[in-house]
């Protein structure tokens, strides 16, 4: 009889009355298959041929090291308490009219740029939002395989990456990641769409992603949990309710599909000069193929109905669904697509110029408030989710925090108002540096006014009653 143990490096070891591991491989392969054996054993000698880059051979022999476990912590979410099932509309109040007078500027119409949509090429075929990219993968790469599953199976693997032809591979990655103007978390999803195209398994995948991140820089690293590749990356920013490893005293956060929870093994030190955290920040939207399609959206204020149609990019809202739940910094600082806010700033000049500062940020308000109905993430997605300004701007449904983001970056843009979010223990609204009375909050010295874009019919200066006398616990800032 056979038992199967983990040892501490993470590899499996199986025992029996004849002998170790060994035997096992004996009896696991037939007759019939030792010919196709023996040329993977060929395969895997083959690669470890002298190295192109000195320092993978170094890195080679660090990882047949002696490997540790690392257990997993949950990271913390990103409220301490349910958000509010129903919110009650407030009771309607006069709308103000003070303050300057508004002339908005409509901004002219932003020159098209083409972003990368090849439909002829060589190589590995790639989609990427809209465009169609191709990448040299060398052929000596898809011979790579997590066998057997456990650490040798890992060096195995970089043994035969190391060894391809793989500059040109990553000349064409920052190329293309360039052209498209792509952040980093941008860079992240090529490469693991490139490592999708290039194998079938996922451990493959997660093996090829490991070495082109590491090659690019990104401290990225690999464990083993249940003979199964867990790809580990650090990142700027924390990412919520997530599985975490602390190595070396960094967070590692697991981002690759069907991510693996629990204890794992895996290496302390980090691929040399591979120091780059993944960062979220989308300061700059990147240049996607348009996949333009509009909408319309109407609200009421003070018995009048109105109506807001833009147009957006499909393929932007794509690119923002697969976020994790990251710092609200992030969300808060990005900015909308031109395209829509050259059409919601049209759609508001006629209703808007002439009219009191106070009247428009109580209009803007009405169209967050009103426009879109309210709901929580978990009832809509089945899981948290928070949406970027134009994320919020195509759902239907959203919730405050949503809402939020939406009305500070309008808020911002428009009117060039100082705002700040305002995040309580299980609700967010946002806060303007404007010299009204109301219910207010401090921020570094100086008194804002409560905005509520969730709270229905309620105008600049009104919080929740709920809220009125909490401390709020944090405050998000735009950049």
């Amino acid at each position: 009889m056979w038992i199967v143990q983990h040892n501490r490096d993470g590899e499996q070891k199986s025992f029996n009355q004849f002998g170790r591991f060994s035997l096992l491989l004996i009896a696991a392969f037939s007759l019939a298959e030792a010919g196709s054996f023996k040329d993977f054993q060929r395969v895997q000698n083959a690669a470890f041929s002298q190295y192109k880059d000195k320092k993978d051979t170094a890195f080679e022999s660090y990882l047949k090291s002696q490997w540790s476990e690392y257990n997993s912590f949950i990271s913390s979410s990103l409220y301490k308490e349910a958000k509010p099932k129903v919110i009650l509309p407030a009771s309607i109040q006069p709308v103000l009219a003070r303050g300057p007078n508004i002339h908005l500027k409509v901004l002219k119409k932003a020159q098209k740029q083409a972003a990368p949509l090849l439909k002829t090429g060589k190589g590995l075929e790639v989609g990427f939002f809209g465009s169609l990219l191709h990448f040299s993968v060398d052929a000596k790469v898809k011979r790579a395989r997590f066998y057997p599953q456990n650490r040798n199976g890992i060096i195995n693997a970089f043994s035969i990456f190391a060894s391809s032809d793989y500059n040109p591979l990553l000349y064409e990655i920052k190329k293309s990641s360039k052209s498209m103007k792509l952040n980093e978390w941008g860079v992240y999803l090529l490469v693991q769409k490139i490592a999708d195209k290039t194998f079938s398994d996922l451990d493959d995948k997660k093996l090829f992603a490991w070495f082109l991140l590491n090659k690019l820089g990104y401290d990225t690293k690999v464990g083993i949990h249940a003979q199964h590749i867990a790809l580990l990356s650090r990142t700027k920013q924390l990412i919520y309710a997530a599985a975490k490893y602390i190595i070396e005293g960094k967070s590692y956060f697991l981002l690759s599909k069907n991510p693996i929870h629990g204890a794992l093994y895996t290496y302390s030190k980090s691929y040399p000069n591979a120091t780059k955290a993944v960062d979220f920040s989308l300061d700059t939207l990147p240049l996607l193929v348009q996949n333009t399609q509009s909408k319309t959206r109407t609200f009421s204020m003070q018995n009048r109905q109105y109506s807001i149609s833009y147009r957006y990019n499909k393929n932007f809202i794509d690119f923002m669904n697969t976020y994790p739940q990251v710092s609200y910094s992030v969300y808060f600082s990005t900015p909308l697509q031109e395209e829509t806010l050259f059409d919601i700033q049209k759609s508001l000049k006629p209703y808007l110029d002439g009219k009191k500062m106070t009247y428009g940020l109580d209009f803007l308000l009405r169209f967050v408030q009103t426009a879109f109905k309210y709901e929580r993430d978990q009832q809509q997605f089945g899981k948290e989710k928070v949406m970027f300004a134009q994320e919020t701007l195509y759902y239907d449904k959203s919730d405050c925090e949503d809402r939020a983001t939406l009305y500070a970056r309008l808020v911002k843009k428009l009117f060039g108002i100082s705002v700040v979010g305002v995040q309580y223990s299980n609700h967010m609204a946002t806060a303007l540096y404007i010299p009204i009375n109301g219910a207010g909050v401090h921020v570094h010295g100086k008194r804002y006014v409560i905005a509520d874009p969730t709270y229905i019919d309620a105008n600049v200066g009104e919080s929740m009653p709920q809220y009125r006398s909490v401390i709020p616990d944090k405050f998000i800032y735009l950049r």
